[in-house]
């Protein structure tokens, strides 16, 4: 037997939306586009951003969307004065402190709140981290990070199993590291690259596109996506590949799939320089 659907206000609205499910999912359903970073609906919120905080009627302080339940009777406000200057301050925050130069789903938000970064300093004062290139999959690029633990669940307990990082440090000196922060190609990374995938921020990226960014050749907008399933194997897991001047640059996989829920191994990832033949073949 199904438990009783939960009824709750969102901006005056009242919506209606199964138990369990999160006042975020109850934004969505009332048609209200809340802004999120290390949110994802493949992954398990940990609500560390805090960019989708809603002011909730009765709470003396800001609640996270992605991670609190919808429980009936609730009424929230999505876009109070509270809300807006929460939501400013926490994208001009981490704009001041990383790159998001190749994080554009963000610049909508900082139009909408009227976030200026700039006015913490004329650059982001990073942490000036080495960019790490280890292999020939994907790189690393703390510069950019804005510690969302997506990349963290990924690898652990939302999908691959492989607990190969996790944040070591405390603070500022908080950091996204392999175990005794040892080489990626010496530690316990699988190269599955699901934490490529969900990361927000272009901080882990596939190597096919970092080269094509440093030769000024990555052209998105230009990509053609076309869906297929892997062939590796019976698993039945759906690709995008996603294709510039011809030739795939890197794949994906849609998080609403049953089979993969957007996660996949290192062939489904990885495993398609074949295609093209000659020295690329030697990828993987």
């Amino acid at each position: 037997m199904s438990e009783t659907p939960v009824t709750i206000t969102v901006d005056g609205q009242p919506v209606q939306v199964p138990a369990g499910s999160t006042v975020l999912d109850a934004c969505t359903a009332a048609g209200v586009d809340t802004p999120t970073i290390c949110y994802a609906p493949n992954l398990t919120p940990v609500n560390v951003c805090r960019v989708c905080v809603v002011e909730l009627e009765g709470s003396r302080t800001l609640v996270p969307s992605c991670s609190r339940r919808a429980e009936a009777g609730m009424a929230v406000q999505t876009d109070s004065e509270r809300v807006r200057h929460s939501r400013k301050m926490v994208l001009e925050f981490l704009g001041s402190a990383v790159e998001l130069d190749q994080a554009p789903q963000l610049d909508p938000w900082m139009a909408r709140y009227g976030a200026d970064p700039g006015r913490y300093g004329p650059a982001p004062a990073t942490m000036d981290e080495p960019l790490r290139v280890q292999d020939d999959l994907y790189i690393r690029d703390y510069d950019r990070c804005v510690l969302c633990y997506k990349c963290v669940e990924a690898c652990g307990d939302d999908a691959q199993h492989t607990f190969a990082i996790a944040v070591a440090g405390r603070g500022f000196g908080a950091r996204i590291r392999t175990e005794f922060d040892t080489a990626l190609p010496e530690s316990a990374c699988v190269y599955c690259g699901n934490c490529v995938a969900v990361c927000p921020t272009n901080a882990l990226q596939f190597k096919t596109e970092f080269d094509l960014r440093q030769a000024a050749n990555w052209r998105p907008e230009e990509h053609s996506v076309t869906r297929t399933v892997c062939s590796y194997c019976g698993v039945g897991c759906n690709l995008e590949l996603h294709v510039q001047d011809e030739r795939i640059v890197k794949v994906t996989s849609p998080s609403d799939h049953e089979v993969t829920n957007g996660h996949l191994c290192i062939k489904g990832r990885f495993g398609w320089a074949y295609v093209h033949g000659g020295a690329d073949s030697d990828q993987t």
